[in-house]
């Protein structure tokens, strides 16, 4: 992507096609609802204005549409940690120092389009992912919770230091 002076404005033209990404790579794991119109434009809008596009590589095809993206971003854990939950008087500073200068990274969402999983386009995003947090000095990188059936995201980690400490089970009961 070019630099700019908005770069959040970078991101607008690919945010519809990151959702459908995701409704459509995500849309066979067991409790996932897809997102609606309504409730897309409510998360552009909401978040997109705050997201650091450096933090979210975005991989595409040869006819520019998006293949696969990753969201993260500088962990705000111990600054919240610091702030002890509170905005103000002075959480926001702990929050903004955080955010331009920290060593850990949150990964929130990877999708990739489902007719090129497995083949190798996640290599390429992670890839992508490792220079963006070599770059901004990123030592550790914490994941969201993972379903334990979700095969393809757990092999994704299987050549790298790990340590699963969050687990994410579903269980089902059938009525008669």
């Amino acid at each position: 992507m070019k630099e700019s002076g908005n770069k959040a404005k970078e991101l607008l033209p690919y945010a519809n096609d990151i959702f459908e990404v995701l409704n459509n790579s995500y849309k066979d794991l067991y409790g996932f609802v897809p997102l609606s119109e309504k409730q897309i434009a409510m998360y552009v809008k909401q978040y997109f204005g705050f997201i650091r596009p450096e933090y979210v590589p975005i991989v595409l095809d040869s006819k520019g549409k998006v293949a696969a993206f990753g969201i993260t971003m500088p962990s705000l854990s111990k600054a919240l940690q610091k702030a002890r939950g509170r905005l103000f008087p002075f959480g926001s500073f702990y929050i903004l120092r955080a955010i331009r200068k920290n060593d850990r990274a949150d990964l929130y969402l990877v999708a990739v389009r489902p007719d090129l999983q497995d083949k190798g386009v996640n290599a390429i995003l992670i890839n992508e992912m490792n220079k963006i947090y070599l770059k901004n000095k990123i030592i550790a990188v914490e994941t969201n919770p993972e379903l334990e059936s979700n095969l393809k995201v757990q092999a994704q980690w299987k050549l790298m230091e790990k340590r699963q400490h969050k687990r994410r089970r579903c269980y089902i009961k059938y009525l008669q």
